[in-house]
């Protein structure tokens, strides 16, 4: 797990494919990492897909996590994302907005109507580049910027629409990629003591690893 960032309020990470973003009984955690690595508390105040990388903030104090929280719910918190989706979206430019209902196996689905535990899912997207590949066909690198945080939003809402994410065979990809083409590549946030606009990002190397495979 690479710090990108720390001091004595918040820490910000690129968390690996296959480490947990909250806490977990086996400890393959970035929780659990990072209090073995600052011998203190830590606080998640969002989350990342197990199987995806990334960028990701934690709070070391109740107070920044709370101002954190209270960032996300409101919608000052900005998470972008690159993904790397089979076919080619369209219109290249867009917005998705759909309602989501997630079942008790945490498996989301793309519902007809708003109703009982189902919540809007609300995403802006642009296609980077397209390009064809010898083992997966024709792939497009997307940019995604969330509005709402809901489970899988990303992985489900390309999904329903015929552009499975590379790699994610729980929502229809048949690919048997060895990773999911998801990443959080930039977070936006002010400090929760400062007030300081700040912003990280990261690269996956996506298109790198794809040139690899044309």
């Amino acid at each position: 797990m690479e710090i990108l960032f720390e001091d004595a309020q918040i820490a910000v990470v690129v968390k690996p494919a296959g480490m947990a973003s909250q806490q977990t009984p086996t400890g393959n955690d970035c929780v659990t990492a990072l209090r073995e690595h600052t011998g203190g508390e830590v606080y998640p105040v969002h989350r990342l897909d197990t199987a995806a990388r990334g960028v990701m903030v934690y709070a070391k104090t109740k107070r920044s996590a709370a101002f954190l929280s209270n960032e996300i719910a409101e919608g000052r918190f900005e998470k972008e994302y690159e993904a790397l989706v089979h076919g080619c979206p369209q219109p290249p430019e867009g917005v998705m907005e759909d309602w989501l209902f997630k079942d008790k196996n945490n498996k989301s689905y793309v519902v007809q109507r708003e109703r009982r535990g189902v919540k809007k899912a609300l995403l802006d997207y642009r296609v980077e580049t397209t390009f064809e590949t010898a083992r997966y066909g024709t792939l497009s690198l997307v940019r995604v910027t969330l509005r709402t945080g809901r489970t899988h939003q990303i992985r489900v809402q390309f999904a329903s629409r015929k552009w499975p994410l590379l790699g994610d065979g729980k929502y229809g990809a048949r690919d048997n990629a060895p990773f999911l083409g998801l990443a959080s590549v930039r977070l936006a946030f002010r400090h929760p003591v400062t007030g300081e606009a700040t912003a990280f990002g990261w690269e996956p190397g996506f298109a790198e690893k794809m040139k690899e495979e044309r």
